[in-house]
C-alpha cells in the first residue's frame, strides 16, 4: 500500500494562495503562491521552480523546509510557480508556463509590493534548467536579473542512450534525444548562453549521480566565456538534492540570499 501524503504545514509566511496566472486551453489553470514581506515594499521577487524530473513535483515542495521563512526575513517576496509536467504537455509548454507566471507578476507588481525591475528565479534540478532558460532567453516584461540554480541538468542531449525513449528528457521533450536533437539544443542552457545573460550562482553536490557535477561546471565555464558573472559553489560530497552534505541546506538558502543582495542591489 502507497504511504499517504502528509498532512501539509502550515506556511506562515503566505499572502496570496492560489493566484490563476495562465489558462492554457485544453490544460488545468496554472497558479502561483505569493509570499512577501511585511512593509510597503517594493521587495525584490524570487520565483522557486520546484525539481521532480520534470514528471513530478508540485509548487508546494521545498528542500528547504524553512525556505519561504528565511529568504522573507532577507526582505524577498518568493513566488511558488506551477508549470505543466511532461506527461501532461512537451517542451516547451514548462518554460511558456514560467514566463506566463513572470510577466503575471510583472503586470500585478504594484498591487503586489514587489519591484518589477529585481526578478530572480531560483529552481533545483529540472526547475534548475527551467530557472535558467528563463533567465536566458527572457526578454521585456519577462526579463530576469538574477537566476540560481541548485544541481539544474545543463545540456538535455546528453544522454548516453539517444534512442530511449524513457529517459527524462525524452519524456519532456517527447520523444528519444536522437529525434528531439534541435528541441534538445533549445531546452539546453549551455546552448543558450550570450553577453547581456544575468548573472548566475550554481550549487551543486559534487558526488551528484542523478545530475553530474560537470553540468554545473560546464555551464559555469560558457556563462564566464561570455562575460557574465557566475558563482559557483561546489557542495564537497554532497549528492542530488544536496543528500549527504554536512551542512543544513539552509546555508544554500542563506548562500543564494546573499548572492541576490549582491546582484540584485546594482540593478
Amino acid at each position: 500500500m502507497t504511504e499517504p501524503y502528509p498532512v501539509p504545514v502550515p506556511r506562515p509566511t503566505l499572502t496570496h494562495a492560489n493566484c490563476v496566472v495562465s489558462a492554457p486551453l485544453g490544460y488545468r489553470p496554472l497558479h502561483l503562491d505569493l509570499h512577501v514581506p511585511p512593509g510597503d515594499g517594493p521587495f525584490p521577487a524570487v520565483l522557486w521552480l520546484h525539481g521532480g524530473a520534470w514528471v513530478t513535483g508540485s509548487r508546494v515542495w521545498t528542500v528547504d523546509q524553512r525556505f519561504h521563512e528565511r529568504m522573507v526575513a532577507r526582505g524577498y517576496a518568493v513566488a511558488d510557480v506551477d508549470y505543466r509536467l511532461a506527461l501532461e504537455a512537451s517542451y516547451p509548454a514548462q518554460q511558456a508556463d514560467v514566463t506566463a507566471a513572470i510577466r503575471w507578476l510583472r503586470h500585478h507588481a504594484a498591487a503586489l509590493r514587489i519591484d518589477p525591475a529585481r526578478f530572480a528565479a531560483l529552481g533545483e534540478s529540472a526547475g534548475g534548467q527551467l530557472a535558467a532558460i528563463a533567465g536566458l532567453t527572457g526578454t521585456g516584461d519577462a526579463a530576469l536579473q538574477a537566476v540560481i540554480v541548485w544541481y539544474g541538468p545543463a545540456d538535455l542531449g546528453a544522454v548516453a542512450d539517444q534512442h530511449d525513449p524513457f529517459t527524462e528528457p525524452a519524456i519532456l521533450l517527447g520523444g528519444p534525444v536522437a529525434e528531439r536533437a534541435a528541441l534538445a539544443r533549445l531546452a539546453s542552457p549551455v546552448h543558450n548562453v550570450h553577453p547581456a545573460a544575468p548573472p548566475f550562482l550554481i550549487i551543486h553536490g559534487t558526488e551528484d549521480d542523478d545530475v553530474p557535477y560537470t553540468d554545473a561546471v560546464i555551464l559555469t565555464e560558457a556563462l564566464r566565456a561570455h562575460g557574465v558573472r557566475c558563482d559557483l559553489l561546489p557542495v564537497e560530497g554532497a549528492g542530488h538534492v544536496f543528500a549527504g552534505a554536512t551542512v543544513d541546506v539552509g546555508t544554500f538558502t542563506e548562500a543564494g540570499a546573499d548572492f541576490l543582495d549582491d546582484v540584485l542591489r546594482r540593478v
